[in-house]
């Protein structure tokens, strides 16, 4: 299994002979129905949009996970997996292979990745967005992508998941909390699925950030202080953190496939 991080939530995961897309922000700004006072964030680099992607994955309908400019550049014949706000987006550019997943829904891509909607991220008043569990079928290797680490309370019926992919960090507003939850809401999900490897998602290091909610947004925590909890917590997750385009190769265990 292969990653590469885009910044931000954006992924390229490479599971046996698939490449995957997921959440990508690759060019233009990112903001909020149109509200640039209220938040627009910049790239440090556009990225060209990269080849021989198999199956573009979406975890949400808002602009930081299904990015319209992004998409713009895609060929409409990739297959797109999402939620059911992500689908109506991409259904709007013209994409012609859909698949939408409600959470606890399952889609098997080519008998080589089977991949699992989970209860995701609340965003607004009441819609649920989704994680996503995915496994190469082969080898029983599983990772998990939750962008906002809101981890559903079944999450534990997976276990063990080899990689995670979620926010380590608390990134908060006064008076509303933390709208990206790591810190001890990350510690209980490792003791939980006792990943092998784990990868902090949700943060930038080439992004600028401008307008209302970027202003008044801090952050909590710091990687370092996460392995610690890990050590006194007797867990001996490995924690990376890959640099922008960085394609990572990770050395897995394969653990004993249940019958």
């Amino acid at each position: 299994m292969n990653l590469t991080w885009l910044d931000n939530n954006s992924w390229i995961i490479e599971i046996g002979t698939k490449k995957l897309l997921l959440d990508p922000w690759l060019v233009e700004p990112l903001v909020f129905a149109n509200l640039e006072w209220l938040f627009k964030g910049c790239r440090g680099q556009e990225l060209v949009p990269p080849e021989g992607v198999d199956l573009i994955v979406l975890s949400q309908g808002l602009e930081d996970h299904a990015h319209r400019p992004s998409l713009k550049l895609l060929d409409r014949q990739i297959p797109v997996v999402g939620s059911p706000n992500a689908v109506k987006v991409v259904r709007e550019l013209g994409f012609t292979n859909v698949t939408q997943l409600q959470h606890g829904e399952t889609f098997n891509f080519d008998n080589q990745i089977e991949i699992v909607a989970t209860r995701g991220s609340v965003v607004g008043a009441t819609t649920v967005e989704n994680g996503y569990i995915l496994k190469e079928i082969a080898t029983d290797l599983k990772l998990y992508y939750e962008p906002h680490g809101s981890h559903p309370d079944n999450l534990q019926d997976f276990a063990p998941i080899d990689v995670v992919i979620t926010p380590i960090c608390d990134q908060k507003l006064p008076l509303v909390g933390a709208i990206i939850k790591g810190g001890d809401n990350a510690l209980k999900m490792v003791q939980w699925l006792q990943p092998q490897v784990m990868l902090p998602t949700a943060t930038s290091t080439e992004a600028t950030y401008e307008g209302l909610i970027p202003a008044f947004l801090s952050e909590e925590g710091s990687i370092e202080g996460f392995r610690t909890s890990l050590a006194q917590n007797n867990l001996s997750t490995q924690v990376l953190t890959p640099k922008p385009l960085e394609r990572l190769e990770l050395n897995l265990a394969i653990r004993d496939i249940k019958p």
